[in-house]
């Protein structure tokens, strides 16, 4: 059901974006990455945080840690990821396959500044095993996403 709504998203949004579906999950940035053979960096994670009453997705760069100064300055209160029940029931995705297309529920979308080192960046789409090759510019287009800078690159990282 859920890639299914991520198909339906850019059938209507952008059809000239190619789903990737494969045999195999990638649940995780690094299986994601070995799979897709790209840095992990290129990996963009979806992830579901409260931000006071609100509940807002963040994509960032699949290495890149979150700063929990850099999100209270960007929300002006403490931030805490969701559980993974409350993510699957307002994004309509599971855990794994959670992207910021398709939602079950409309949420705020933000990109962090980190996707940014990259040409080509690789979210989730709505399954474990599904993604698809996108800008982080036309990602955050199509999501009408803010660009904030709220993570941390490990030190060592090929990019930055």
């Amino acid at each position: 059901m859920s890639l299914d709504s991520v198909k339906r998203f850019f059938l209507q949004h952008a059809p000239d974006i190619a789903i990737i579906e494969t045999a195999d999950g990638t649940p995780t940035v690094a299986l994601a990455a070995q799979v897709h053979q790209v840095e992990p960096g290129q990996i963009a994670k979806t992830l579901s945080l409260r931000a006071g009453e609100r509940t807002v997705l963040l994509v960032a760069r699949g290495d890149a840690r979150l700063d929990n100064k850099k999100l209270r300055a960007v929300f002006g209160v403490k931030t805490r990821m969701l559980d993974q029940e409350s993510t699957q029931i307002l994004t309509g995705h599971p855990v794994g396959g959670i992207c910021p297309f398709g939602l079950a529920t409309p949420l705020p979308v933000y990109c962090d500044v980190s996707l940014q080192d990259y040409d080509i960046v690789m979210p989730a789409a709505g399954s474990i095993n599904s993604t698809v090759r996108i800008s982080p510019e036309r990602l955050a287009e199509l999501t009408q996403a803010q660009w904030i800078d709220v993570t941390l690159i490990p030190q060592g990282s090929t990019q930055s």
